[in-house]
């Protein structure tokens, strides 16, 4: 066994019982996602877009760390043919998340229960990653982050959700507050809540935080967690240039395709103080590179498998949401269409020039990948 003492156990324990107490997030069991929109889960486009290719069959695994009580679902759920082992510090929120795959027929997902910062668990190498609203909730999310890192295989992706100090100073200011105010609980925090007044600001902030908090687990995990952090901007890219990852794409609200331009926005954001969402990040550890519309003798256009079942009928309308930042290609008949005809990888050189520029915009949106013959 690996040396506990190499990772901040204090914290890690604190975490381990609030999960194990109040298993976030709250959704009901029969709760279930269309696979078309679960596109931006899927291994083979995102590995594509960043290697040009599929990925090897060593690398067809994916690891969702403090993976909750549902996050495995939608995983296995874009990504049948994979293997997916769910890692959590609490077994409740194992235990509700296994359910759930069951309920909904996914049987690709293996329980693991144990701290992400342990080697020895869940050992790569992954072509997939997620750890979505988990590093922020370590004593040192560096650790964290670099402990994914070694488990990823070259070109792999890794997806990350983190608090933005700017967007979670209300929240914050709360549960300053609250502490203050010694209140320890669930229950404290609802009649809290119900006896300040509308024009409280600590009222406000607890009224207004969102519907996620209607739920006992959501109010604990926004107002109750023992361990959180908040990243401005240059902290963020601290973290990142320290991890020896690079930004593949961006998921938030407003995002930039480029990533040095992104960044920069969301430093003039948070300057201007109009920054009002956490980070979601798509990290890649350097792999062979995307492939190009200009090499179109080796280019084949493939479409989001995700996608297969809704163009089963070419002219119902595809209706997804956007899930990075920013809006989807039209999705017209034309698009639609093309889709239908790149289930089945085709040659770049058989598509026309309206097609090529269609092909690269819904490429960037990762309903598509381009991969070398």
């Amino acid at each position: 066994m690996s040396d506990p003492g190499q990772w901040p156990a204090v914290q890690s324990e604190a975490v381990r019982r609030h999960y194990e107490t109040h298993p976030y997030p709250h959704y009901p069991l029969l709760a279930s996602v269309r696979r078309a929109d679960t596109y931006a889960l899927n291994l083979d486009t995102l590995w594509g877009y960043t290697n040009g290719g599929l990925p090897p069959l060593q690398y067809q695994r994916i690891l969702v760390a403090g993976c909750g009580s549902f996050s495995p679902y939608p995983f296995a759920v874009a990504n049948p043919d994979c293997e997916i082992t769910a890692l959590d510090l609490s077994r409740s929120s194992l235990r509700r998340a296994r359910l759930h795959c069951l309920l909904h027929g996914c049987l690709n997902v293996i329980s693991q229960a144990g701290d992400l910062n342990d080697p020895v668990i869940a050992p790569g190498p992954f072509g997939l990653i997620d750890a979505y609203g988990v590093l922020h909730h370590l004593g040192d999310p560096l650790a964290g982050l670099q402990a994914l890192t070694a488990r990823l295989a070259p070109g792999g992706i890794l997806r990350v959700m983190l608090y933005s100090h700017a967007a979670r100073r209300g929240i914050e200011a709360a549960r300053r507050a609250l502490r203050r105010l010694g209140v320890r609980d669930v229950k404290g925090v609802r009649c809290l809540r119900a006896q300040l007044a509308d024009s409280s600001r600590l009222g406000q902030r607890l009224r207004e935080s969102g519907a996620d908090t209607a739920f006992t687990s959501g109010l604990a995990d926004a107002f109750l967690h023992p361990q959180v952090q908040t990243f401005t901007v240059g902290a963020l890219q601290r973290l990142l240039d320290e991890s020896g990852l690079e930004i593949l794409l961006a998921g938030h609200p407003g995002a930039l395709l480029e990533p040095a331009s992104e960044l920069s926005r969301l430093a003039q954001a948070e300057t201007d103080g109009e920054l009002a969402h956490n980070f979601i990040l798509y990290l890649v550890r350097k792999g062979q590179g995307a492939c190009r519309l200009d090499e179109p003798a080796k280019t084949l256009p493939r479409t989001n498998p995700c996608l297969a079942g809704s163009l089963m009928i070419p002219f119902l309308p595809l209706r997804l949401q956007p899930r990075l930042g920013r809006p989807l290609p039209k999705l017209d008949l034309a698009a639609r269409l093309l889709l239908r005809r790149c289930l089945t990888a085709n040659s770049v050189t058989l598509l026309s020039p309206a097609e090529r520029d269609l092909v690269e915009r819904l490429r960037e949106a990762l309903l598509l990948v381009l991969i070398r013959d």
